[in-house]
């Protein structure tokens, strides 16, 4: 088979002849960067809609995108069933013993069927074990369980964040990202809502506007207090007790209590954080699919953590830069009553908003549903790639036919309703018609045979068989201790003293209180700055310590950092303070901690920076090799297909000139010997197909420059001439043709093999420079007495 893998080109089966019903042996490529213009599957149950699904995302990996998998059902965790050896022993734990009952051998035995099976299926369709291996060595693939320690445990902890620049700064992206969060936290306590529109969603609104807007984070603790006594007194120019009194705010701060309250809850807290970044990447850089299997929660909390998920996902997604390649893939299985017609859950606005913005950032949706109108038609108009499998009802095909018709007409594709209605009504199992705005026309085709075992969904034990040797690999976030669970119990009081009055000169600063009393700490603030010239590349890092004032010293070996934006000039009220020894008092002690802070820093900030030599490309400040790994690799991916594009537009113009000689050539037989069918002249026409096909697949624009399969043409070509003595000069001409044809297509083959080898992520050498700051790049902001 051609080496697609390093065309950027996905392998998702082969043509199927309708009439016929019969696979073809031609192969069915898909560009990668087709699916930046996003994907739905359609097919009702037993079409094969899971098998192409996890096709596609196979093709994803071997091609190093990685993704972000939601899995209502549990049946995408098979993409970690995958066993290079093909042996009965692999296969063995995953066989279903009911079904080995059914047909009356043991388990072993339905086991080595099964491998045998297996390894047939996979050979059919050209994919050895080396295939498989590769797959494997390519991705990191794990299961996270919200809410379930089965898999990877996952906590909300971090959701609640201020969201990145990118997003506050677009007044409608941010506007829609607490209107989500609000109705998602609404939802899970069993308040309805549709729109944002009622008096709680108005609050959770307020709260989340004042503290975001202040540089503040929230978690349910916060959100809880917030609630009963809010930073505001107003809500627009209505007084709050007036818009929405007391008594009630009690009452919906109670809810979110007994959900924090709750056992079940504390899963939810404890885990990995829902950092996107980290979802997609390894710390080295290598490519994850990360998939979050959610069957296990109730319908509430599945839209709670989807809304959630997918607001992190279009946080994540505008803090890139623009790209026409495939970045990531988003991946939703079973979308019903996520992205409804008519309703508005919180899910729906995040989703609809990275199906109109998603396309800039390289970020490819791809959504899976068993019925059509379970999804908004405008939504449908802005998918670009339909894989349509068998329908169960005439309304679905209709309605099919108005989304495919809506989505060409909104990217100015050709679209021939009565023939696709045609080839609808003729699909089978695993047979599906492929409709891409891309290309010239729709494509049938038979889904090739996957690589990843497919046993159904996995259980709850089977998960945490999986995913336990991996939990070291994920730093998670811990909920609070037990006796700071619940924010509405009043706390004890303790003996504090008087606020200590300190020299002329010294700033007090204040952080929150993490008790009844303030305890005094030395802040230091600083700025320095760096640059490197030959990278142009500058940039300011700021430098923050916090060490405690002990009575004695100052403990400088116990060094932590503090949140700037939580700091007030004042202190909170109710909160004593505790002893300030006499040298933290004097002003003067604190000009001389400054001087001995810029040495400090001038001596010892250091600031390294990555580059790629192939790749001539520069890392930025505070980049770490993982992230610049990531970069560079879709950077690479971007030079690949704009190279890959240039040697197929040459290739493209050389085609169209050997086509008209090889219509001239038909044209003169047909003079010259009138009984010489059309059907005989195809064979020699034929062999402009065979070595292109595979590099040119049904591009758009590429009509009917592509018209056979045939690698040998010009041997049928040659036979069917040799009765013709007065065509002599037609076969040699064919054959010049067929002769630059094969040196087309070994130039092309040799130029496609260097493209690959040369914006290989995993051979890309990495070099690094450290930079160092001058006396002048060092400034400090400020040294000061910390509260907190």
């Amino acid at each position: 088979m051609f080496d697609y893998e390093k065309l950027g080109q996905f392998y998702l089966g082969k043509g199927y002849d309708l009439e016929k019903k019969e696979v073809t042996g031609d192969p069915v490529m898909y560009d990668s960067k087709d699916l930046v213009t996003h994907g739905v599957v359609l097919g009702m149950t037993g079409s094969g809609k899971t098998g192409l699904c996890i096709a596609l995302l196979e093709e994803a990996a071997m091609d190093n995108i990685p993704a972000i998998v939601i899995d209502p059902k549990g049946d995408i965790s098979n993409l970690m069933l995958t066993f290079p050896e093909l042996d009965a022993k692999s296969f063995r734990p995953w066989v279903n013993e009911d079904d080995a009952a059914k047909k009356g051998i043991s388990a072993d035995e339905y086991a080595e069927k099964t491998a045998a099976m297996w390894k047939k299926g996979l050979g059919d369709w050209g994919q050895p074990p080396v295939r498989i291996a590769a797959l494997r060595e390519k991705v990191d693939i794990n299961i996270f369980t919200p809410g379930s320690t089965s898999g990877i445990p996952v906590s909300i902890l971090s959701s609640l964040d201020v969201p990145p620049p990118e997003v506050m700064e677009d007044g409608e992206l941010y506007g829609d990202r607490i209107s989500s969060t609000v109705e998602s936290l609404l939802s899970l306590v069993g308040v309805d809502t549709d729109g944002a529109q009622g008096e709680e969603a108005v609050l959770l609104g307020a709260i989340f506007q004042e503290e975001w807007k202040g540089g503040r984070g929230l978690d349910l603790e916060k959100l809880i207090r917030q609630i009963q006594r809010p930073g505001f007194g107003k809500i627009g120019v209505i007084d709050l007790e007036t818009f929405y009194p007391e008594k009630s705010r009690q009452a919906l701060a109670m809810k979110f209590n007994s959900l924090l309250a709750s056992p079940g809850f504390s899963t939810w807290l404890e885990g990995a954080p829902l950092d996107i970044g980290t979802m997609l990447h390894r710390g080295d850089g290598k490519p994850r699919i990360s998939i979050f299997s959610i069957a296990h929660l109730s319908d509430k909390e599945r839209m709670f953590f989807v809304s959630l998920l997918l607001n992190q996902m279009l946080g994540w997604m505008r803090t890139q830069r623009g790209t026409t390649s495939l970045r990531a893939l988003l991946y939703m299985d079973e979308i019903y009553g996520f992205l409804p017609p008519t309703a508005n859950p919180p899910s729906k606005r995040p989703m609809m908003t990275m199906l109109k913005q998603a396309r800039a950032f390289g970020l490819g949706c791809l959504l899976a549903t068993q019925n059509p109108v379970d999804l908004d038609y405008k939504a449908l108009s802005n998918i670009g790639t339909w894989f349509l499998g068998r329908l169960q009802t005439e309304r679905d095909k209709m309605r099919v036919l108005d989304g495919l018709e809506g989505a060409a007409g909104s990217q100015n594709a050709k679209f021939d309703r009565k023939q696709m209605e045609v080839l609808l009504s003729g699909l089978g199992n695993r047979v599906f018609l492929m409709n891409n705005v891309h290309e010239d026309g729709p494509v049938l085709f038979h889904v090739r045979w996957v690589m990843s075992y497919l046993t159904g969904p996995l259980t709850r034990g089977q998960i945490k068989g999986l995913m336990d040797p991996k939990r070291g690999e994920f730093v998670t976030e811990k909920a609070a201790a037990e006796e700071e669970v619940n924010p509405m119990a009043r706390k004890a009081s303790v003996q504090s003293t008087s606020r200590p009055a300190v020299g002329a000169g010294v700033t007090e600063l204040f952080a929150p209180a993490e008790g009844d009393a303030y305890k005094p700490f030395l802040l230091r603030e600083a700025t320095v700055h760096f640059s490197l010239s030959k990278a142009n590349v500058e940039g300011s890092r700021k430098v923050t310590k916090v060490n405690p004032i002990l009575e004695k010293e100052i403990k400088w070996d116990e060094t932590t950092g503090i949140d700037p934006a939580t700091l007030r000039g004042n202190p909170e009220e109710g909160i004593g303070f505790s002893e300030l020894p006499g040298y933290a008092m004097n002003a003067k002690n604190y000009s001389a901690v400054e001087k001995d802070f810029s040495d400090d820093l001038y001596r010892e900030e250091r600031a390294e920076i990555w580059y790629c030599p192939a790749l001539k490309a520069w890392g930025r400040m505070g980049e770490a090799e993982a992230d610049f790994r990531v970069r560079i690799a879709h950077d690479a991916r971007e030079q690949r297909d704009g190279a890959f594009g240039k040697i197929r537009d040459a290739a493209q113009k050389k085609i169209q000139a050997l086509e008209g000689r090889m219509r001239t050539a038909e044209t003169q037989l047909a003079k010259e010997q009138a009984e010489s069918s059309s059907a005989k002249m195809q064979a020699g026409i034929s062999v402009l197909g065979g070595i292109m096909k595979s590099v040119f697949g049904r591009k758009a624009g590429m009509g009917g420059l592509i018209r056979g399969t045939s690698t040998s043409s010009v041997t049928k070509a040659t036979t069917a001439y040799k009765q013709h003595q007065d065509v002599a000069n037609v076969k040699a001409k064919i054959e010049g043709i067929a002769d630059e044809m094969e040196q087309i297509g070994k130039a092309l083959e040799k130029e496609i093999a260097e493209i690959g080898e040369s914006f290989d992520p995993s051979q890309l050498a990495l070099e690094k420079e450290t930079l160092k700051p001058t006396r002048t790049d060092v400034v400090v902001d400020r040294v000061a007495l910390l509260w907190k």
